[in-house]
């Protein structure tokens, strides 16, 4: 018996579409970077960007546990003398929610399944990445939306874990 290999031409890609309500950043950030990265498909590969696309809705309404809020900084450094800039995660949040919330994701991921610096490169949308929303994309597309209904066949957005959940195949 020989040893199966996924082709580039067998791909399936589905969507997701994440609510990110009270759900916790962390959590959230690793299920999502599962569900790029292809890690819940049988034929997953790791030479092979088999993963599906994710679009995360109400990122500025994200849990985040501890006194992270408070506490947390992000430092970066212009490349000049004194150009140290130090931002608190209250900051970022009110200013620029759907980032933190990417950082996490890009945090998760190995560094080879990040190949660009682009929300588009990983099928990763912000909130207002699309000026008319993923919905006339797909439509434009033709190609209905997978997993966005839930097990009981509900429409809307379904949870992280859920929709991780239904990325798995049934013979686990």
């Amino acid at each position: 018996m020989q040893t199966y290999t996924t082709k580039a031409s067998e791909i399936q890609r589905r969507w997701y579409l994440v609510d990110a309500d009270d759900e916790v950043l962390g959590r959230l950030a690793s299920e999502v970077a599962a569900l790029l990265m292809g890690k819940w498909k049988t034929r997953t590969c790791p030479y092979l960007d088999v993963g599906d696309h994710v679009v995360v809705i109400n990122a500025d309404k994200v849990r985040l546990t501890g006194r992270k809020l408070q506490k947390k900084t992000f430092f970066r450094h212009t490349g000049w003398i004194g150009g140290v800039r130090v931002t608190s995660l209250r900051d970022r949040m009110q200013k620029e929610p759907d980032e933190v919330l990417r950082d996490a994701v890009k945090g998760c991921c190995p560094t080879a399944a990040w190949p660009a610096d682009d929300p588009q490169a990983q099928g990763l949308r912000g909130a207002g990445a699309s000026a008319r929303g993923p919905a006339a994309d797909s439509a434009e597309a033709g190609t209905p939306w997978q997993g966005l209904s839930g097990p009981g066949g509900e429409s809307g957005a379904v949870s992280a874990r859920r929709a991780a959940e239904a990325a798995r195949p049934d013979e686990w």
